[in-house]
């Protein structure tokens, strides 16, 4: 499975960056806050965008003046994340993996993911980096309350199939800049 998953996120690092260049972030930041708009004044997890993933600040930016927005802080391998509350005002160090966190940690619980993925498939399953943490979390996060999780990516990121494992979390809804993909209620697992 892992050769698998090598070769999967391998070539959809290739499409993502080929879109990336393209520049279409703002289609799919239109899209994504037409999804989020019922969610207006719920925690709300965005993400930082590192290397060539698809960017969310402008929409976590706006989502602020609703309500609280948080972003992931990565832990030790095998547990699942933890999320801190995030302004465009606040104070940034550099985290793990490249990515930027909260200089004051101030714990949040979201009830809304904005999720990054490598790639995504048509039936709302991702392929993240390798590290399982936003699959650990969803799981977590979906015993203790309802909560949603879409993925935000280019459509180039979209894969015909990715190989799956029983502990993938599949996503509520994948928003890109051509269009929002909508899994309501999310996929059983088989």
């Amino acid at each position: 499975m892992s050769v698998d998953k090598t070769d999967a996120r391998k070539a959809a690092f290739a499409r993502r960056a080929k879109a990336h260049a393209e520049g279409r972030d703002a289609d799919a930041q239109a899209r994504l806050r037409d999804w989020l708009a019922p969610y207006r004044g719920k925690p709300l997890s965005g993400f930082l965008a590192i290397q060539t993933e698809i960017d969310p600040l402008p929409v976590m930016t706006e989502m602020a003046n609703h309500g609280p927005v948080c972003v992931p802080i990565t832990g030790k391998i095998g547990t699942p994340l933890r999320f801190a509350r995030w302004s465009p005002d606040r104070e940034m160090i550099e985290g793990k993996f490249g990515t930027r966190s909260p200089a004051v940690l101030d714990w949040v619980v979201p009830e809304v993911l904005i999720v990054p993925l490598v790639a995504f498939d048509a039936m709302g399953n991702r392929l993240g980096y390798g590290g399982g943490f936003y699959d650990r979390t969803l799981e977590q996060l979906r015993a203790e309350r309802s909560t949603l999780a879409v993925g935000f990516a280019y459509e180039a990121q979209r894969a015909e199939s990715l190989p799956l494992e029983p502990t993938d979390q599949p996503l509520d809804a994948i928003v890109t800049e051509t269009r929002t993909y909508r899994f309501d209620p999310v996929p059983p697992r088989g």
